[in-house]
């Protein structure tokens, strides 16, 4: 795909979403059943999968682990972004690399410290790439992918979050 590819397929979304600003709203959603033991499998649209304890908090490993999953949403959502964006500036990038990490102390959410954080307390997002852009337009490309990315800026601005429960009759 190249420049005029993109443009061409968001073009006529963006003059939507213009002229009708609700039409840009989409609810996604993502649904689990809760499985043997201590996991929750979640229907990805393209496989299962099974989520469980992370060996930290004493899981056995076999499971995926949320926090990585999250992770993983955030290499993929960044990586994405960064390649249309770079289409979208013209900047070649021959090959490139994401990686996700974050740090985690499970003494907050295995309840050993109550001034121990339960989740990450910091997220850091690296690129390496392959390419002969100059480095203002790879701090243009970094600039502008973290302003786009979905995940990134859902982390970064933390919106509000609900949770609720209803009883099913057994």
């Amino acid at each position: 795909m190249d420049r005029t590819e993109l443009r061409a397929l968001q073009e006529p979304l963006k003059e939507r979403y213009r002229a009708e600003p609700d039409a840009a709203v989409v609810t996604l959603s993502a649904t689990g059943t809760l499985g043997e033991g201590v996991t929750c499998s979640v229907d990805t649209g393209r496989a299962l999968a099974t989520a469980g304890l992370h060996p930290a908090s004493g899981g056995d490993g076999l499971s995926l682990c949320s926090g990585d999953m999250l992770l993983e949403a955030l290499a993929a959502c960044a990586g994405v972004t960064l390649r249309a964006v770079a289409l979208s500036l013209e900047v070649e990038i021959e090959e490139g690399h994401v990686r996700a990490e974050g740090d985690l102390d499970f003494r907050g959410t295995l309840a050993v410290d109550r001034e121990a954080p339960v989740g990450f307390r910091a997220i850091r997002l690296a690129f390496d790439l392959t390419t002969n852009a100059s480095d203002e337009q790879l701090d243009t490309l970094l600039r502008l992918t973290e302003r786009y990315c979905v995940v990134y800026q859902t982390l970064a601005s933390a919106p509000a979050l609900t949770a609720t429960w209803s009883r099913s009759q057994q």
